[in-house]
C-alpha cells in the first residue's frame, strides 16, 4: 500500500515537472488566458464540456469563473454544457449521445464564445462533434487532452496536451492548468479591485 502511494505521487510529480519545463504548454496556456479575457470583455461567455471525471472538472472550472476563484468580484458568464439533464437525456434519446454537446452549442453558443473541452484521450466523439459545430458557429475551441491530442486536435484553435497517457495524471493536470487559467483571468480582469458584498 505504501509503495502505491509513493508511486502515484512520484508519477504525478514527473508529469508536473514535464509541464513546468514545457514552454509550448506555457505559451499556449497564456494565449488561452488572453482569449478568455477578450471573450469576457466582448460580452461573450465561456463554456466547458467533458465526460465522467472530466465533466466534473468542467463544472468545477465553470464555477470558479461564474462564482469566484479567490476574489470577491462580479460573476463571469461561464457554464458547463451538461447541467441540464432533461436536455442531455432528450438529445441522447432522440438523436444520439454523441450529439449532446453539438446540439448544446447550436442552441446556446454564439460567435465570440469560447468552448473548452476536457478529454483525456482527445477522441471523445461528443466533444469532437461539439468542436466541429463550435468552429462553424465562430467559437474559439480549446482542448485539454492527454499526450497525443487525439482526434480533437484537428478541430482545436488551442491544444493543451498533458504529456501522459495515464488518465488520473492527465485529469490532475487538467484541473491544475484550469485553476491557473481561472486565477490569472480573475487577476487580469479585476486587478486588486475587491467590490463590497
Amino acid at each position: 500500500m505504501q509503495n502505491t502511494f509513493e508511486q502515484q505521487l512520484t508519477e504525478s510529480g514527473k508529469v508536473l515537472n514535464q509541464i513546468t519545463e514545457n514552454k509550448d504548454i506555457q505559451k499556449t496556456t497564456l494565449r488561452v488566458i488572453q482569449k478568455i479575457i477578450d471573450c469576457f470583455a466582448s460580452g461573450n461567455k465561456v463554456l466547458f464540456c467533458g465526460n465522467g471525471g472530466s465533466a466534473a472538472e468542467a463544472q468545477h472550472l465553470a464555477a470558479e469563473l461564474s462564482g469566484k476563484f479567490k476574489m470577491n468580484r462580479r460573476p463571469l458568464p461561464a457554464e458547463a454544457c451538461h447541467l441540464n439533464l432533461s436536455f442531455l437525456t432528450a438529445v441522447s434519446n432522440d438523436y444520439d449521445f454523441s450529439r449532446t454537446y453539438e446540439r448544446y452549442l447550436e442552441a446556446f453558443g454564439k460567435k465570440g464564445d469560447v468552448i473548452i473541452g476536457l478529454t483525456t484521450s482527445g477522441n471523445s466523439e461528443n466533444i469532437v462533434k461539439a468542436f466541429k459545430a463550435g468552429t462553424a458557429l465562430g467559437l474559439t475551441t480549446v482542448a485539454l487532452t492527454g499526450n497525443s491530442g487525439g482526434n480533437i486536435k484537428e478541430y482545436s484553435d488551442f491544444l493543451i496536451n498533458v504529456p501522459s497517457d495515464n488518465v488520473p495524471r492527465i485529469q490532475e493536470m487538467h484541473l491544475l492548468i484550469g485553476h491557473i487559467i481561472c486565477e490569472t483571468v480573475e487577476k487580469e480582469i479585476f486587478g486588486n479591485d475587491q467590490p463590497k458584498q
